[in-house]
């Protein structure tokens, strides 16, 4: 059981932000050969996805923060 937690703990701290990075960079040497398009677009979304850029922040009602 700790083995798992262990392993899930590796792969979200590090396996998810390295395929991040490689898609963002897949997506940048693309677009400077060929130019912005559809497919450079998705995987930087892809990226952006994966490590919870765009995730809009939760506003509580009646909170003090």
């Amino acid at each position: 059981m700790l083995l798992n937690m262990i392993r899930r703990f590796v792969i979200m701290a590090v396996a998810v932000p390295l395929a991040a990075a490689g898609a963002r960079k897949l997506s940048e040497k693309i677009e400077s050969r060929r130019g912005s398009s559809r497919g450079t677009r998705l995987l930087r979304q892809a990226a952006d996805t994966m490590q919870g850029l765009r995730r809009p922040k939760k506003r509580r009602r009646f909170a003090f923060r």
